[in-house]
């Protein structure tokens, strides 16, 4: 059974998934290339989802092998490092 605190982070993880699909909700591939209020949301989103995956326990992630743990802790340095090539191609 996971902890509170796995407990805490997994149900921020999901307030910012839903948070991400809401910025996304009718928008097309298109209208984040015209519009950066939303890319930047979504981005920042993504940013919190990674950063929160490092906080869960060994574990979690051990009776979850399916989910790719590594590739989700290191996306967020890839919008926070390499952020000139977040491009909406790559969110999207």
């Amino acid at each position: 059974m996971p902890s509170e605190r796995d407990n805490a982070t997994l149900r921020e993880m999901l307030r910012h998934v839903e948070l991400s699909e809401k910025f996304a909700q009718g928008r097309s591939y298109e209208d984040l290339h015209s519009e950066l209020m939303p890319l930047f949301a979504i981005v920042r989103c993504l940013e919190i989802i990674s950063e929160a995956s490092r906080r869960l326990s060994d574990e979690l992630k051990a009776r979850h092998p399916q989910i790719p743990w590594r590739e989700m802790a290191a996306a967020g340095n890839f919008y926070r490092h390499r952020y000139e090539d977040v491009l909406p191609e790559r969110v999207w």
